[in-house]
């Protein structure tokens, strides 16, 4: 029953998954959206992995602790509120940044996010995530994982065309 899937372990998760660009396809919570910008992927990549300056474009998001970017290096952050531990799984700058993340005691999830120069030298930008844990449908769901998605893609192409 996916309202009780677990998933694998965030270890698992981690090494297993994220690492090697997978997301947990049985997890019960997923979501995949994409938008082109009009700025090259080095701009793009800076408000991306500059990740202490979020809150100037990201009004849902701040990072309470971050070292290194850097892959297996941890940091926690909000996100509209809900404290999040996660760890950097790829950092492949201009191309890619990858984490694992835990929630509330019982939420893992595998969040990437892709970036692809265009042929007319824009960049597209594509966030995927997975979430599972015990229950986890009853609070959330693909809807509202797309919405949260779209609504950082927006500001993130409001933040790189300005």
């Amino acid at each position: 029953m996916k309202v009780l899937y677990a998933g694998p372990s965030i270890e698992r998760l981690h090494e297993e998954y994220a690492k090697k660009g997978r997301l947990d396809e049985k997890a019960p919570v997923r979501s995949s959206s994409s938008v082109v910008i009009d700025a090259p992927v080095a701009r793009v990549w800076r408000l991306l992995a500059d990740m202490h300056d979020w809150p100037q474009w990201r009004s849902d998001a701040h990072v309470v602790e971050l070292g290194e970017v850097r892959p297996d290096a941890a940091f926690r952050w909000k996100i509209r509120g809900m404290a999040i531990k996660s760890t950097f799984a790829v950092v492949a700058p201009e191309r890619e940044l990858t984490w694992t993340g835990t929630a509330m005691g019982f939420v893992k999830a595998v969040d990437r996010l892709r970036l692809e120069e265009t042929a007319d030298g824009r960049t597209r930008v594509t966030v995927e995530e997975s979430m599972s844990g015990p229950f986890l449908t009853l609070l959330y769901s693909n809807a509202r994982l797309r919405e949260g998605h779209d609504d950082m893609l927006r500001m993130l192409r409001t933040a790189a065309e300005s």
